[in-house]
Formats: C-alpha cells, sequence, structure tokens
C-alpha cells in the first residue's frame, strides 16, 4: 500500500531553516505528481509546493523564492527545503501524492501523518 512518511519537523527560530523529508512507499515515485501542504490550528490545509514528474516546480506565493522542493529518486524521497522562516509558516506539514497537476492548486491523493514545524522566538 501507499505510504509517505515525513521527518525533520521542530522548533526553530525566525529566520532560521529546517529541512522536511518525506519517504514514498508503494507506488512508482518518480512517476507521479508530488507536493508539500500544511495546516495551521483553525486553518484549512493549504498547498504549499509541489514537483511534477516532469521536474516543474509550483510555491505558494506566501513560500517563493524561501521554500525549494526537490526530489531524490533514487532514495523515493521528497524534500522541502525551508529558509528565512517565520511564525507564519508554523503548521504541520504534509506530504502528499498528488490528484491531477502540480500547479498552483494542488489536490492531495495520498497522505502522511505529518510533520511539525514551529517557528519561534
Amino acid at each position: 500500500q501507499v505510504q509517505l512518511v515525513e521527518s525533520g519537523g521542530g522548533l526553530v527560530q525566525p529566520g532560521g531553516s529546517l529541512r522536511l523529508s518525506c519517504a514514498a512507499y508503494g507506488f512508482t515515485f518518480y512517476a507521479y505528481n508530488m507536493g508539500w501542504f500544511r495546516q495551521a490550528p483553525g486553518k484549512e490545509r493549504e498547498g504549499v509546493s509541489c514537483i511534477s514528474r516532469d521536474d516543474n516546480t509550483y510555491y505558494a506565493d506566501s513560500v517563493k523564492g524561501r521554500f525549494t522542493i526537490s526530489r531524490d529518486i533514487a532514495k523515493n524521497t521528497l524534500y522541502l527545503e525551508m529558509n528565512s522562516l517565520n511564525p507564519e509558516d508554523t503548521a504541520v506539514y504534509y506530504c502528499a501524492r498528488l490528484l491531477g497537476a502540480c500547479s498552483r492548486e494542488i489536490r492531495g491523493r495520498d497522505w502522511g501523518r505529518g510533520t511539525q514545524v514551529t517557528v519561534s522566538s
């Protein structure tokens, strides 16, 4: 079965950096569009970034220029490098195999359990 396992979350000071990882199991990793989502307390889950099977990438306006999505096909692993973090980035971050295209609007098909990112001084 499909499994997605996030790691790398934690507590970081404003202006700091974190790298999230998502290990993928149970499907042909490189053949699918993948994405990162986040959900802050009391808010709806939102798309953060995605990478297509053709290696095209998209970012939400709120993170563009600060976050970088990438993947290591040999390791079946998706990454999200997060720089210049601010408290508004605090959320549970989820990786997902996407339903449909990688574009500004994305939908998840399969989800990991999430990893907490807290940005606080």
